[in-house]
């Protein structure tokens, strides 16, 4: 593999297998929103896909590009904190292939359950997401099975989906902040923005309690970083991808790290503002709008709602904290 972009035609044609499960989400201007970070802004609700991420589109486009290759597995296995996993439960049971989902122990109740329900297979095993990751490919290769990787052109094209459908309705976006995970959505945006020649600027946003990202696209190349963000578990990755580096380094213009502090203070903002319900990795992208809200004055701003997925004694507690 390398690291070369999906075309536009690539997105539309993924855009189509996509829509077959569910329709595009919504992004709206929220007027209170606007108040709060004092410029033009714009939520695109990715926790309005069947599974509440924006992982799903990823997992559809990997599934359909495997059967049309004629190499659908009779196994897939993964790793995740959550969402990945039902992005892969979901597209696995559409094609009724088996899936097996690795999570680190201590993962978010809810999420497993939401994995589950979807018929995943699950494991814990590990204390972070590197060693649930560990562990998936060492349980691939015992089984045979078709290990899934957190990051893979097939699915930032599906990704990319949703960054084409945000673009297009706000021409005016001057700049846009998305979280990075394993990367697959930052490189999304930035896939989505070349293919539409839309001149908005992409600042990708990482937890300031995990940043491996940030600080391998300040030394260009892998520098692994702990982990101890306990809010944003989205963003909870100890070794970057260096495929998504070669797309990340050259093309983010900044990358921006939030607290769990500011992220939890952003889930409410969302809350308030909009009654929709963010988690943290969901949040980040507000959260790092708002740190820089002095340089965006007189900008059209968007933020990518990327999950709502953040389990309710969670999110209990973070509206309760002032």
């Amino acid at each position: 593999m390398n690291a070369t972009l999906p075309t536009l035609a690539d997105i539309e044609a993924a855009a189509q297998v996509v829509y077959r499960d569910f329709a595009a989400t919504p992004q709206y201007r929220w007027a209170l929103l606007g108040e709060r970070l004092g410029t033009e802004c714009w939520l695109k609700h990715e926790n309005h896909t069947p599974v509440g991420a924006f992982k799903i589109r990823g997992g559809l486009t990997y599934f359909d590009r495997l059967a049309q290759r004629g190499a659908l597995p009779r196994e897939v296995v993964s790793a995740t904190r959550g969402n990945h996993g039902q992005s892969m439960g979901w597209a696995a049971r559409r094609h009724g292939v088996a899936c097996t989902i690795v999570v680190p122990r201590g993962n978010s109740t809810e999420k497993n359950n939401a994995m589950r329900a979807l018929g995943v297979t699950l494991i814990e095993h590990g204390d972070d997401f590197q060693e649930a990751r560990e562990h998936a490919m060492q349980l691939a290769a015992q089984r045979g099975a078709h290990m899934v990787p957190s990051y893979h052109p097939d699915l930032v094209c599906g990704v990319a989906t949703y960054w084409w459908e945000f673009l297009r309705a706000v021409p005016q976006m001057a700049v846009a902040y998305v979280p990075i995970g394993q990367g697959s959505g930052a490189c999304a945006a930035i896939a989505a923005q070349r293919a539409l020649g839309h001149g908005v600027r992409i600042v990708g946003v990482v937890s300031r309690h995990a940043t491996t990202y940030a600080d391998s696209i300040a030394a260009g190349r892998v520098v692994e970083a702990p982990v101890s963000t306990v809010l944003a578990d989205g963003m909870a990755c100890r070794v970057a991808d260096r495929e998504a580096l070669d797309i990340l380094i050259p093309h983010l213009d900044h990358v921006v790290q939030v607290s769990d502090g500011e992220v939890a203070a952003a889930m409410r903002a969302i809350y308030t503002d909009t009654h929709n319900v963010a988690e943290g990795a969901g949040a980040a992208a507000l959260a790092a709008a708002l740190q820089e809200k002095a340089q965006l004055q007189g900008q059209c701003v968007g933020l990518a709602l990327t999950g709502g997925n953040v389990d309710a004694p969670v999110f209990a507690g973070t509206l309760s904290l002032r």
